[in-house]
């Protein structure tokens, strides 16, 4: 009972992480704004209190023993158990977090964060952006974007805009790209791997098997409409990510009709959204911006 009443302090848990994390005292010190023999005497208590060596030191390295290991797995635990409850109980002081693919928030968000923040100045939002072609929704993140191939049936997913696909080049090309026959005569930029997209768009503008044409495959959007812009060759991409550029002039439709596609961009909210304050404004602004793509669509 003596060893539960006087638990290990937060700064010795805290310790113990940074020192295993980190491999030094010393690096853990500089972290902690700590001296370095502030640091061992934590690490010392922690042993005391256990009653077991938490680190094998050598000369050379520092490595948890077994017990140490038990000992960090329940430090990690506590501390992360803390940060939740601290962050439930005063949202506020933390932004609203969304998760989401680079070329979203770059091509659609961003153009439109001024906005936000104009209209809701008290108000902070934390950008987290993926690289990878899927968004995987992560436990820290209040609400993520993702491409659906379908709309949801889940009425808390929130379509933002639908997929529309369209051809995109710099002006210069443009000038000798004046129908799909012309595009063999060009390279085919692709945003992803499977290269579906132009699969998609040539068989609906009567275009050639994709071994009539030359490729450069990306994995981005924002790599393939930025070398469109340079000149490489013809992305095909979402008329409303390729907005932005167009409008400057930077990109040109060359020829053809938006080719709609069943996918979607939505919003999509984590259970622990609703605990923040400032969820509800969010989603109505996030809402009005989808209301916005739908009337000038």
């Amino acid at each position: 009972m003596d060893k539960l009443r006087h638990v290990p302090s937060l700064q010795a848990l805290q310790a113990l992480v940074e020192v295993a994390d980190s491999g030094s005292f010393t690096q853990a010190a500089s972290k902690l704004c700590l001296t370095q023999s502030a640091v061992s005497r934590q690490i010392q208590q922690l042993e005391s209190h256990f009653g077991v060596a938490l680190f094998v030191r050598t000369s050379r390295s520092l490595r948890l023993t077994g017990a140490g290991e038990q000992v960090l797995t329940s430090a990690r635990s506590i501390l992360e158990q803390l940060k939740t409850l601290e962050e439930r109980l005063a949202p506020k002081e933390r932004p609203f977090r969304i998760r989401m693919h680079v070329s979203l928030a770059v091509r659609w968000l961003l153009p439109r964060l001024s906005e936000f923040y104009r209209a809701h100045p008290e108000v902070s939002l934390s950008i987290e952006t993926v690289a990878t072609e899927v968004v995987e929704p992560a436990v820290d993140s209040d609400a993520y974007i993702l491409y659906l191939p379908q709309p949801s049936k889940d009425p808390q997913s929130l379509t933002l805009f639908e997929e529309a696909l369209v051809p995109v080049c710099a002006p210069g090309l443009a000038r000798t790209l004046r129908a799909v026959a012309d595009l063999v005569d060009f390279t085919l930029l692709h945003r992803s791997s499977d290269r579906h997209d132009w699969v998609q768009w040539l068989a609906a503008n009567n275009g050639g098997p994709l071994e009539s044409y030359r490729h450069i495959p990306f994995n981005l959007d924002e790599l393939a409409l930025d070398a469109a812009a340079r000149g490489l060759g013809v992305a095909m991409t979402d008329q409303t990510l390729a907005g932005e550029s167009v409008h400057r002039g930077v990109l040109v439709i060359p020829f053809g009709q938006p080719l709609k596609t069943e996918g979607v961009y939505a919003l999509n909210l984590q259970p622990s959204a609703s605990a923040h304050p400032a969820c509800g404004l969010i989603l109505q602004w996030f809402a009005q911006q989808a209301d916005q793509q739908k009337n000038q669509g």
